[in-house]
């Protein structure tokens, strides 16, 4: 079975609806498919692949009220199998340790009965995305040719192959140790091109930096751009691909472009998948292009040892650091990006005050979370 996880470092890039597409040109091709929705928090992919909600889910499982084999479910499309989200279940906007280990058990458990499993994951950084992005060497990020997505494209990669370490490296290692002094500069660690880091790494723990290296070699992630409007929008996925190649040693496989189509609220207005509803649509003809390069490929894992189940545990909180952390990660590939002329000075400005704008709001959220952890802490007192 091929894992493939979609993931997105910024919402609205139209990653729901590839997945729900995909899947059902994958099935239309005679592959069993499994299409898993956890965007947790935002799960809409019923309405993209227009199945009526569902009243067991991911939820559902979680609770106990559901097996895992109750909440797979069979749509109206040929070969392909579907696993709601249940946005609506307080709380369950992201997984906690346990949970998130169970789901990738349950995976492992239907692996005979599917030929692909395609995991819609939500927008952003969050642990529990970066871990099931890792689950499959073959993951999939969509991005759209503006400047704020293609950057927060990157920063997803990025973010992925620091998680990678930590993965990597266990605890009290020289390695690991190192990356932990270096996280208290987090300016500076964001700076630092992987390349150049691995070269540090490889004198302070030769034997886990090679492990590292090993699996950056397997680590195959794969790129979508959607929403062009113009032959020249496509210059963005090449320079995505040489960034992530100078600054983060990763190869990007270039899947596609999926250009802009009126077509598609139409489908969704039908509750029909694009590629259902005009299967010769420019969309349509793009997705099952994306298939086909898909079914020709490969399936990837990474080594045997890699257990995503044992993943690194990271302590409650770097919430409180992580508003912080991300608009640093933003500002340096700003840098990045001014330095090699891959921005034009217009882009730039556009990003600047793009950046500022979410500064503020990323300031408000931090102030939210610690509040939370104060509260966390009285509670943990009283007890």
């Amino acid at each position: 079975m091929q894992i493939i996880p979609v993931a997105s470092g910024k919402g609205g890039v139209g990653k729901s609806l590839l997945s729900a597409n995909l899947a059902i040109a994958l099935g239309q091709a005679g592959k069993r498919v499994l299409l898993v929705d956890l965007d947790l928090g935002a799960s809409n992919l019923h309405l993209v692949l227009g199945h009526p909600g569902a009243k067991e889910g991911i939820g559902t499982f979680f609770t106990g009220q559901s097996k895992f084999e109750d909440i797979i479910h069979q749509t109206d499309y040929m070969n392909v199998s579907f696993i709601a989200g249940d946005s609506e279940i307080p709380g369950l906007t992201s997984l906690k340790v346990s949970q998130k280990n169970e789901l990738i058990r349950s995976f492992n458990k239907v692996e005979n009965n599917f030929d692909y499993l395609i995991l819609d994951l939500g927008a952003g950084t969050h642990l529990t995305i970066l871990d099931m992005f890792l689950l499959s060497p073959q993951g999939i990020v969509v991005t759209a040719p503006t400047v704020t997505a293609t950057l927060n494209g990157y920063l997803f990669l990025k973010n992925v192959v620091f998680r990678m370490m930590y993965n990597t490296f266990k605890k009290g290692t020289p390695a690991y140790n190192y990356l932990e002094t270096l996280k208290k500069d987090s300016a500076s660690l964001q700076r630092l091109y992987i390349p150049k880091l691995l070269e540090i790494l490889e004198k302070e723990d030769p034997e886990a930096t090679e492990l590292l290296k090993r699996r950056m070699k397997e680590f195959h992630p794969r790129l979508v751009l959607n929403m062009i409007d113009d032959p020249k929008d496509a210059e963005r996925a090449h320079r995505i691909r040489r960034s992530c190649q100078q600054y983060l040693d990763l190869d990007l496989e270039h899947l596609g472009v999926v250009y802009r189509d009126t077509l598609q609220d139409k489908a969704l207005a039908s509750r029909l998948p694009v590629i259902v509803y005009k299967p010769q649509s420019i969309i349509g003809q793009a997705i099952f292009r994306i298939a086909e390069k898909i079914i020709q490929s490969e399936t990837l894992k990474f080594d045997s040892d890699y257990d995503m189940t044992q993943a690194a545990e990271t302590s409650f909180e770097i919430a409180t650091e992580e508003a912080t952390d991300d608009f640093g990660q933003k500002m340096a590939y700003i840098e990045e990006l001014a330095g090699t002329g891959a921005l034009t000075p217009g882009e730039l400005a556009e990003t600047l005050r793009q950046q500022q704008y979410e500064l503020t709001a990323l300031k408000n959220e931090n102030i939210l979370l610690k509040k939370k952890l104060l509260e966390a802490a009285a509670q943990g007192f009283k007890v």
